[in-house]
């Protein structure tokens, strides 16, 4: 259709350009006396147009126009004075004739062959709805390798064994050993489960097809199971390969639960990826690679051996490994001489790699708002203060009756987690409204695997410290401890529910309730009695009771502290842990040993006994 209209503005252009030139214009009877003259040669006449074409005798041209029979009358003066004359009527151009009815024609069928291709292009993208998303990460591309990866030497150590197997399958193969057929990465998010699946492609060399549970989901029933069968063809196709589905808990989820008995599209697609995990033998050169955070729904079928048969954990990383990481996250960063990694990585506890990441990167942030050149340690500071205690609202403006009741909430933690001796140690404490906080104190967790019961009981009485110390200074509580309360009593129902914490309870273990959407909780029976469950609601009550009695008593003998750490807040807004501590030692030694509030409200100082347990702590 294109090439034809080609061809027709090709053609009226050509006629345009090659048109006959353009002659001067007489009137008939001028005609006629050039002709009585002897000045004419010769004479055409178009019977189509009525025009008249002559030559003179000297070999110009020139036109004339009259009717037929006009010319028919005056053919006898032609042959008088020796004209030559003829009469000629041109063949009709069949292009022009044509043309008013091609061009509607053509309109016509350039419409259909439209909606044809729009059709056949509909049909094809229905038709290739069934095809695999998974994007193909070649050798031929820069591929990630373990040296990309900081930290970690014992999960790398785990799935070296993947590494060799791809590079040179024929040593198993010659004893007889059999590789895991599906490696699955379990660990919380942001630890870098993704980056070590394609780290273990790029050591091996081989293809990398990564795809998401989602991307098996469709609005049409059967896709999944189609793309899964794809999947695993192109990856058969390539001969060594890994295949890595990220986020597979959304499709390998425990089948037959939830509320109406489970979604069946998900279940087939899973039960096709159970089948096609199956379908490979050992020595294909095809290994599976996953990753997910909660592997407790995934369905027990999918974690058998012959399928995912290791599991590899990525835990948080470690002291040594976050330092790892925030050098590889911040040599493109302009660090000043005054920036310690060592001290940042202390205290980063409980970071995951992507957390750290976002440290560096807010790090820069601020030094840029500073108009600085450099990333100083004050910038690390003040990014970590925004990551764990939330962007400050300078908008917020505290009365001074506000300002001094959570100077005191603070302080009251402030001074629970100075001097307490399991207590996490105390990093800064601030008065500053800060994210959904009027005031925050941040503690600097250690590194710990286990908790034992001194320590949970020591956080039950910080969390509670800000309230019994309104109750002590104010003689009335607000609402600001809500979040703490909160906290205490979850953590005091694990100690009797889950943790064994309780001698009425016993050693005994509960866990805690399971999700409706696993069919866990759902018309599921207690597994204790009404009767356990009024002795489990005691003994939380107890265990807070006595916690709060504990704080009562530190917070009295350490009035002098608390006064003189609420006086540094309503006047600094912010201090550091050492000079909470530095404050309570002084006002402790000023007011005399054993010296402390009598918690009625008047803040007046009286003697009293420092708690038993505090001095052997102490001590």
């Amino acid at each position: 259709m294109w090439a034809a209209l080609g061809l027709l503005l090709s053609f009226f252009l050509v006629t345009g350009v090659f048109a006959a030139p353009e002659r001067t214009h007489v009137g008939y009877s001028e005609l006629r006396d050039r002709v009585r003259d002897g000045e004419v040669s010769s004479i055409t006449y178009n019977t189509q147009t009525d025009v008249i074409t002559a030559e003179t005798t000297g070999g110009e041209q020139f036109e004339s126009s009259a009717t037929a029979e006009l010319f028919a009358n005056d053919t006898a003066l032609f042959e008088e004075h020796g004209v030559d004359y003829e009469t000629r009527t041109p063949a009709p151009n069949l292009i022009a004739s044509l043309l008013p009815f091609l061009l509607p024609m053509a309109l016509l069928i350039g419409f259909f062959v439209y909606m044809q291709r729009r059709a056949q292009g509909q049909m094809g993208g229905i038709m290739q709805i069934g095809r695999s998303k998974a994007k193909t990460y070649t050798t031929e591309k820069p591929g990630t390798t373990f040296a990309d990866v900081a930290g970690y030497e014992g999960v790398k150590q785990e799935i070296t064994e993947v590494v060799d197997f791809l590079k040179a399958p024929e040593r198993f193969a010659s004893i007889g050993a059999r590789i895991p057929k599906g490696i699955l990465l379990v660990g919380p998010p942001g630890t870098g489960k993704t980056l070590i699946a394609r780290a273990v492609a790029g050591e091996a060399g081989v293809p990398f097809l990564s795809v998401t549970g989602s991307d098996f989901m469709e609005m049409f029933v059967g896709v999944g199971a189609s793309r899964v069968r794809d999947l695993f063809q192109s990856a058969r196709k390539m001969g060594r390969a890994i295949i890595f589905v990220d986020e597979i808990d959304s499709i390998g989820r425990k089948r037959g639960a939830g509320l109406g008995g489970g979604h069946d599209e998900r279940e087939q697609t899973l039960n096709q990826m159970l089948s096609e995990m199956d379908g490979f033998e050992a020595t294909e050169g095809i290994v599976m690679m996953a990753a997910t955070n909660r592997p407790d729904i995934l369905d027990p079928a999918l974690l058998r051996p012959g399928r995912f048969d290791r599991q590899v954990v990525v835990p948080l990383p470690e002291c040594d490994e976050r330092l790892a990481i925030l050098h590889v996250h911040s040599k493109d960063k302009k660090l000043a001489d005054d920036v310690d990694l060592v001290t940042v990585a202390k205290g980063t506890p409980g970071m995951s790699g992507a957390d750290l990441s976002n440290l560096v990167n807010e790090a820069a942030l601020f030094a840029v708002r500073r108009n600085a050149k450099q990333v100083h340690m004050e910038d690390f500071e003040s990014a970590r203060d925004r990551m764990l205690m939330g962007q400050r609202r300078e908008s917020m403006a505290l009365s001074e009756v506000e300002k001094e009741i959570v100077a005191y909430h603070e302080g009251g933690h402030a001074v629970c987690a100075a001097v307490l001796p399991h207590a996490d140690p105390l990093h800064k404490v601030t008065i500053l409204p800060s994210g959904m906080a009027l005031g925050v104190t941040q503690q600097l967790p250690e590194e710990r695997h286990l908790y034992r019961q001194d320590y949970i009981e020591d956080s039950l009485v910080v969390r509670l410290g800000g309230r019994i110390a309104e109750e002590l200074v104010f003689g009335v509580i607000s609402t600001g401890a809500n979040n703490d309360l909160m906290g205490a009593t979850e953590l005091s129902r694990k100690m009797v529910r889950e943790w064994g914490m309780s001698e009425r309870v016993g050693p005994m273990a509960w866990g805690g309730q399971g999700q409706v959407f696993l069919g866990e909780d759902l018309m599921h029976s207690r597994e204790y009695s009404d009767e356990t469950a009024r002795v489990i609601d005691e003994e939380v009550e107890r265990i807070l009771r006595e916690q709060e009695d504990r704080c009562r008593d530190t917070l009295r003998h350490y009035r002098p502290g608390l006064d003189a750490v609420a006086a540094a807040l309503l006047q600094d807004e912010t201090i550091d842990g050492a000079e909470v501590k530095r404050l309570i030692d002084e006002a402790q030694r000023r007011a005399g040993d054993g010296r402390g509030g009598d918690g009625d409200g008047d803040g007046a100082a009286v003697a009293t006994s420092e708690p038993a347990q505090l001095r052997a702590a102490r001590s």
